[in-house]
């Protein structure tokens, strides 16, 4: 098992040496007292994560000025841990890394991926081991701006209300522009700035009573272009700079991936404590790299930036009348017609030769899915050279639409400004989403203006034919194909320290497809702690009926016959199907009586349908949930609710996603197999997440049945079925 280490049966402290003895009392001292309080006993897998992230964080070296010394601990101080269900990670994380970043005079950053998550840590985990452990420390809950009410917007939301009022479209295209607030809207408006003023709400959409429609909360709600900062009249009762004055007193912050990624690609340090300041616990440490693609790729849809371009300079003159200043502000705007004009005619050039050169085959019809890949990431020359010159088309406007904001800035600090505060603070939005588009139209034409650098990994670029108000448009992406040079340069060499962990970080039983995807570094500390599950209480089986999926309408027929039979003597379990087609052609094939029992995703929310599982197995009947991947990761279903899990097909993804194909294509040029390097142990991980389903606790027992015959009869089967849990094994 390449770096994935086991610890021997060794003492806690054997593994602390590199520990000052107060920091290895404190944590020692800590988890004692947590168990104690909490009468619990101690498991080995949990007392080897928390000796690892001690021995990591307290193992980093210190320049004269606290920084992290980073010749002397270059990837040594960041810890890898694989922990299954039922390990205790995040007990195991918070004792050792709370009194280490004390210790180290440093902010611990605990992010997750999900919602879910980062709910338990603020409302249950951390208040358990501030009140077991006796550990003292503040804790904060780190959420983006756009989850915080902006007062200015609904100032000027109510002030200037009337049917006939004309609201500026805030949306990244023309296409997203929401509709008028109606009656309930403004009701419902009114209401919060009701609740504001009394302190019954504090301006968090997810402190609202009840659920905000997306439509509704976007009028009301700001990014970072769209927001004067410390400018701004309502400051002082700014939802979202109170909170963030709380993030700079806590030593423990909470936050999620998406908010990690906006900060780092802002250079860090804009939303939370700069990296170099930082000691991360990265849980769900599996979807970092996808999280990270998302934020640092490009796109922009050729007509939605045209037509933007033409409103934008309808709305100019408005603009100007209301905020001219007779100075910069004026002399910017005067050069503003002709560089959104140019830059539209560069997109209404770019239109026929992306038709000329990518290849729809139906350009009628819903067309949302199709997409032509630039093989390589190469781009034709004539598209290159046309990038370019939009490249500089947006440079230039860029630059104009930042002069004007930086102008506004400083007309918002002037006590004696020439224009009215109210005008600066309704039109600085405007110009903040101007410029906003402006940078994201420059970023993308400027990837496509370059080739990529020989030897470096390419970029993944492409076209995607979409609708839009009742024709087409095409939106033109890129993206890096690995997340790890991104995070290596923004993350993993500034930070002070991290810990990732997860119960699916290798694969294969390797980390190899974390560094791969992830750039952790080979010096970094890679650990997999055994799970405290007894595996011998589940069996996992592969039936004589299961066939090769390879066979689509074969392996359908023979998954039909098996789970009438299989799931008998259930009372709750779990189908999971790698395609919805397939899905829903087995629930149409079954008997009428099995039909009854059957729960499919998609007809009702993920909650709704849990409860309604959960109802049936507690009144004594049979329930059987249909998922598809989503199922398969993040569902907790103990004891009862869950005694079987059924993988209709090994999990392999559709080769349809352009970063995918991109990746795979870039491997197989440096003399790889993407099948084996990539195909397989993606879905060798997906395989594990969904087994991990089954026990959710030390006393549950049940059966995974697996109804693909290539997980016995091909090599690649053979090494994801060893990969997983050490399950009793029943093979027909």
């Amino acid at each position: 098992m390449d770096n994935a280490a086991q610890y021997p049966d060794k003492p806690l402290a054997h593994y602390s040496q590199v520990l000052k003895d107060p920091q290895k009392k404190a944590i020692q001292a800590a988890y004692s007292q947590f168990l104690s309080g909490r009468e619990l006993k101690a498991r080995y897998g949990q007392k080897l994560m928390v000796a690892a992230i001690a021995r990591t964080l307290g193992g980093i070296a210190q320049d004269s000025s606290g920084a992290r010394d980073a010749e002397k601990t270059d990837g040594e101080h960041i810890c890898v841990v694989e922990g299954g269900t039922g390990t205790g990670k995040t007990v195991a994380y918070l004792l050792a890394a709370i009194p280490l970043a004390e210790a180290s005079d440093k902010t611990l950053v605990v992010s997750t991926a999900t919602v879910a998550l980062q709910e338990q840590l603020v409302h249950k985990d951390l208040p358990e081991v501030a009140q077991y452990s006796g550990l003292q420390f503040d804790i904060s809950l780190a959420k983006g701006r756009g989850r915080y009410l902006c007062l200015s917007k609904l100032d000027q939301l109510l002030s200037s209300f009337s049917p006939d009022t004309q609201t500026f479209n805030m949306g990244l295209y023309p296409d997203e522009q929401p509709q008028q607030p109606d009656e309930a809207g403004v009701k419902l408006y009114r209401s919060m700035a009701d609740q504001l003023a009394s302190g019954a709400w504090d301006g968090d959409r997810d402190n609202w009573p009840d659920t905000i429609a997306a439509a509704d909360w976007s009028h009301i709600t700001t990014d970072h272009r769209q927001c004067s900062g410390r400018r701004c009249q309502h400051v002082s009762k700014c939802s979202f700079f109170r909170a963030r004055e709380s993030l700079g007193k806590a030593r423990v912050i909470v936050a999620n991936h998406d908010l990690l990624m906006a900060d780092l690609a802002l250079g860090g340090g804009a939303i939370l404590p700069p990296p170099e300041e930082s000691i991360y616990v990265l849980d769900e440490a599996h979807h970092l790299p996808e999280k990270a693609l998302s934020h640092f790729s490009h796109h922009s849809r050729i007509g939605a930036s045209s037509g933007w371009l033409d409103q934008a300079n309808k709305n100019l003159a408005q603009v100007l009348a209301e905020i001219g200043d007779g100075g910069d502000l004026d002399r910017c705007g005067e050069q503003l017609p002709a560089a959104m004009a140019s830059a539209k005619q560069g997109l209404e050039q770019m239109w026929p030769l992306i038709e000329q050169i990518c290849e729809f085959e139906d350009r009628r019809g819903p067309a949302a899915s199709a997409r032509y890949r630039f093989d390589g990431g190469l781009v034709p020359e004539p598209l290159m050279q046309l990038a370019e010159k939009l490249r500089e088309e947006f440079d230039q406007l860029h630059d104009l639409l930042g002069k004007m904001l930086q102008t506004v800035q400083r007309l918002l600090e002037d006590p004696y400004s020439p224009v009215p505060e109210v005008d600066l603070q309704r039109w600085y939005p405007v110009l903040g989403s101007w410029h906003g588009r402006a940078e994201a139209n420059l970023l993308l034409w400027a990837s496509y203006a370059r080739a990529d650098e020989a030897g470096s990994v390419p970029r993944a670029r492409w076209v995607t034919l979409v609708e839009r108000g009742g024709g087409i448009d095409f939106e033109v992406c890129c993206s890096p194909i690995l997340a790890g040079d991104t995070l290596n340069h923004s993350l993993w060499r500034r930070c002070y320290g991290a810990v990732l962990t997860s119960a699916t970080l290798t694969a294969l039983g390797r980390f190899d497809r974390l560094k791969m995807r992830a750039g952790t570094p080979d010096s970094a500390t890679y650990l997999v702690v055994p799970s405290p599950f007894d595996f011998s209480r589940a069996t996992l089986q592969v039936p004589a009926s299961a066939v090769d999926a390879g066979d689509s309408d074969r392996h359908t027929d023979a998954v039909v016959r098996a789970l009438p039979q299989i799931l008998e003597a259930s009372a709750g379990a779990l189908v999971l199907f790698s395609s919805r087609r397939q899905m829903e052609t087995v629930c149409e094939a079954l008997p009428d009586d099995w039909r009854q029992r059957i729960l499919m995703q998609g007809q009702k929310s993920r909650r709704q349908l849990l409860e309604m599982h959960r109802e049936v197995v507690d009144s004594g009947g049979h329930s059987v949930l249909f998922g598809l991947a989503s199922f398969a990761e993040g569902l907790d279903l103990p004891g009862a609710y869950c005694r079987h899990v059924v993988v209709a097909k090994l999990p392999f993804s559709v080769p349809d996603d352009p970063i995918e194909a991109a990746l795979a294509e870039w491997v197989q040029t440096r003399g790889g197999n993407p099948f084996m390097q990539i195909t397989v142990p993606d879905a060798a991980l997906k395989l594990v997440q969904a087994c991990g389903r089954l026990l959710r606790t030390e006393v549950d027992s049940g059966t995974v049945t697996l109804l693909d015959r290539r997980i016995v009869s091909r090599r690649y089967g053979r090494a994801m079925l060893d990969s997983l849990p050490p399950f009793s094994r029943h093979i027909e």
